[in-house]
């Protein structure tokens, strides 16, 4: 008899000594030093108001199948940090509490999130799910070259053609084109000189023909890649290039930053005999938006990411989660990675730009560490945030986004860019193939 009680003690035990956490939150910030901010994060939250999160790395390319396949079940988690992509299908789905988020933006208050990243997110007129960070792709350019050449900055095609019949000689390539077509690196610029002349290829409920605006954004994306070096180029090509001062333009993420400044080992600059020397940063501008002829307003690509309470969520608890990662612990939501989290929600109540001058003061870097604000100047860095005033996709505006997705995902626009400047066709010959492959999606 002792024995039995025995055991229903020990069995009580261990029951009474399992905590349960309150909220479960999944988050793609997997790597081990972002888990352990995150997890530090949970903790502050408990700390504040008793509530229990339990943070949950999920994959990133296993995000759409896990969150389907709980969804079904019924097993959602309460919130979900996510890419772009999931915002309006899983909204349609259902897998999204639409209302619940929308809640969280008024009260946080519309006015001090970056617009891009809200209507990016727009169901009807609700805000589908919260703005967390983003970063926009830049045009990178040594800004002394084309200031002792007398050249305007590289905002829109003109410029940048202008820079490239200026600036290229026998050591120095125009540009550093993406030609590798089966690289997303490729698909990412592409949409991005695409974007920025107008050319979007979704409409509600299909694909859109193309006409002038395609032709002439890629004759401007055959003079890029003219002026570039032969081969297949991608990420690594353009950034080693412009680290050795072999060319005065490229176009990448802000994750060049801090590797500009010399602050990572693995990517150093080659511009002069110090490869911790952050001289290449100072010479070095970037341009979020530029624009083509057809569209003076020109666009910025943007990849944002989202908080989402979920509709099995215990949803007054998620509320105050994500309200406490997007006001009193926001800066340390930026700090998991500054670098590529810039700041969507600028600031608040009492200060309009409170995060982002806080971001601004975060440390970037890997084998060495300074904040943003020691590297560049405020105008640089206030210019790169408000690229997310106008951040843009390929089919957000009208709910095509999973559309555009799949077309961008199969690669013809690359393949078919890369046989034109390869001189195997012609403009219009390019123009025509792409609107017969845009018509099976």
């Amino acid at each position: 008899m002792r024995k039995i009680i025995s055991i229903f003690s020990v069995i009580a035990f261990l029951f009474s000594s399992v905590v349960y956490a309150d909220i479960k939150f999944w988050t793609t910030e997997v790597q081990p030093a972002r888990m352990a901010k995150q997890e530090e994060m949970a903790k502050s939250f408990e700390a504040k108001t008793g509530i229990k999160v339990e943070v949950i790395p999920i994959e990133e390319k296993d995000l759409g199948t896990r969150a389907t396949a709980a969804a079904a079940a019924g097993d959602l988690p309460d919130v979900i940090y996510h890419t772009l992509q999931y915002v309006l299908p899983w909204a349609e789905a259902g897998i999204l509490d639409v209302d619940a988020n929308n809640d969280v933006v008024k009260e946080l208050g519309k006015k001090t999130f970056a617009p891009g990243a809200l209507n990016m997110a727009k169901k009807g007129s609700k805000i589908a799910a919260v703005p967390v960070d983003g970063w926009t792709q830049m045009v990178v350019y040594r800004k002394d070259l084309f200031e002792a050449a007398g050249l305007q900055p590289p905002t829109n095609y003109a410029n940048i053609t202008k820079a490239i019949q200026t600036l290229s000689s026998d050591n120095m390539y125009g540009f550093v084109a993406a030609t590798k077509t089966d690289e997303n690196f490729m698909s990412q610029v592409l949409e991005h000189v695409l974007l920025a002349n107008g050319v979007n290829i979704v409409k509600k409920g299909g694909t859109k023909k193309q006409g002038k605006a395609l032709k002439n954004s890629l004759e401007f994306y055959k003079v890029l890649a003219k002026a570039s070096p032969p081969g297949e180029l991608y990420w690594k090509q353009s950034r080693a290039l412009y680290f050795a001062g072999r060319t005065p333009m490229i176009i990448w993420s802000p994750f060049i930053m801090d590797e500009l400044a010399g602050l990572r080992d693995s990517a150093p600059p080659t511009f002069n005999v110090d490869p911790t020397s952050n001289e290449l940063a100072q010479k070095t501008g970037f341009i979020t938006n530029f624009s083509g002829p057809n569209n003076k307003k020109g666009a910025a690509w943007a990849d944002i990411r989202y908080f989402g309470i979920t509709a099995d969520a215990d949803t007054d608890e998620a509320k105050q989660f994500i309200m406490y990662s997007m006001d009193e612990g926001y800066t340390s939501t930026l700090s998991i990675a500054p670098e590529g989290k810039f700041p969507v929600r600028r600031g608040n109540s009492s200060d309009a730009n409170a995060f982002t001058k806080a971001w601004s003061k975060l440390p970037v870097g890997v084998d060495r560490k300074a904040p943003l604000t020691d590297l560049y100047s405020s105008d640089v860095i206030n210019n790169i945030v408000a690229g997310l005033d106008t951040a843009s996709r390929w089919g957000v505006k009208e709910g095509e986004l999973s559309r555009a997705s799949k077309i961008i995902n199969a690669q013809f626009i690359n393949r078919i860019a890369r046989e034109y400047i390869d001189d195997q066709i012609s403009v219009d010959e390019a123009v025509d193939k792409i609107n017969a492959e845009l018509a099976k999606f």
